[in-house]
């Protein structure tokens, strides 16, 4: 894990880890916050590999924290399929 005052290539504001460390955060919290590091993200970063790590360095031992339930949708969310609007999903 990087210094606090190292910029992590993963974490790049650092939204994720200090989101671990607000007490009494909650799942709507989480979700702004995962938000704007999803879009901080580097377009460069594989972002399912980038929160799989995440959820591993900061989620251990914190298995009922917001943010792991977050982390973890949002990597379900990544494997899913998406479906394609428009007229392209419409029957012809």
């Amino acid at each position: 894990m990087p210094a606090r005052n190292e910029q992590d290539p993963l974490d790049p504001k650092g939204l994720i880890r200090e989101a671990f460390r607000i007490d009494g955060i909650d799942a709507s919290q989480c979700r702004s916050i995962f938000l704007d590091w999803a879009l901080s993200l580097p377009a460069e970063h594989d972002s399912k590999a980038a929160i799989r790590a995440l959820l591993d360095r900061h989620g251990e031992g914190v298995p009922d924290h917001p943010m792991c339930a977050v982390l973890s949708e949002g990597l379900a969310e990544m494997m899913r399929p998406r479906r394609r609007g428009g007229w392209r999903s419409r029957d012809r």
